[in-house]
């Protein structure tokens, strides 16, 4: 899908060259003659990026992305300006702005530094994704969801405790791998002290039972040393 761009321009002559040179490069563009308009525009669509003149009309152009920042930290935001004095570029980053260009400015810069934006979000999104598939696993017929603290079978979803969630993603980390006792109690319990292995042991027995749906997973005790958490599926 083609990306969806925001731009904000009272100059209708400027606005609509940068408009059809924009979609030639193959970008869908909806363009706004003030910021009023162009606030509206961003709160009924959805847009790749913003692509803002300073001096608008009703809503200023560092008005307009305050509020698209109050809604958003993510969109990247350009600023036009026929200024080129530091007071307004210095405004302009303060309230978030990605790039800034002054006029007057080539479309083919303008298209270049809108293309350096979007892979800097697609990083960032691709990232964030990454991030949270790290932290869900698939255990055979349990899917778990560590962020939401879910342990989800199609029989049933239990809603875990935090240190519980904790445990059981040390295990999925290290699965078909042998977990010393003080490899699971230093990190999340502070001390491997005999209290504490005693709590652990009682963890382990309640997430014994939260698994006993599907026989291909299990936690064994390795005598003296700790457990392995096995996860047949993933042998």
């Amino acid at each position: 899908m083609p990306a969806k761009i925001l731009l904000v321009e009272d100059d209708t002559n400027l606005g609509y060259v940068v408009k059809d040179n924009l979609e030639l490069n193959g970008y869908e563009v909806m363009l706004c003659e003030d910021g009023e308009l162009g606030w509206t525009a961003f709160t009924k669509h959805e847009f790749d990026v913003c692509v803002l003149d300073i001096m608008l009309p009703k809503k200023d152009g560092i008005s307009l992305a305050e509020s698209i920042r109050g809604q958003n930290n993510w969109i990247p935001i350009i600023f036009l300006t026929a200024k080129g004095m530091k007071e307004d570029k210095i405004a302009g980053f303060k309230v978030g702005a990605d790039d800034y260009m002054t006029k007057p400015f080539s479309i083919e810069e303008l298209t270049l530094r809108i293309e350096v934006c979007l892979k800097h979000t697609r990083k960032q999104e691709l990232n964030a994704q990454n991030k949270k598939n790290e932290n869900i696993f698939i255990l055979g017929t349990y899917q778990f969801d560590y962020p939401n603290l879910s342990l989800i079978h199609k029989e049933e979803t239990l809603v875990l405790t935090q240190k519980e969630a904790e445990v059981l993603r040390l295990f999925c980390q290290n699965a078909n791998h042998v977990l010393k006792r003080e490899e699971i109690l230093k990190p999340i319990w502070g001390n491997d002290s005999y209290f504490s292995g005693r709590s652990l042991d009682v963890f382990i027995s309640k997430i014994r039972k939260y698994l006993q749906r599907d026989t291909t997973i299990e936690i064994t005790n390795v005598h003296g040393v700790g457990f392995k958490f096995e996860n047949h599926n993933n042998k």
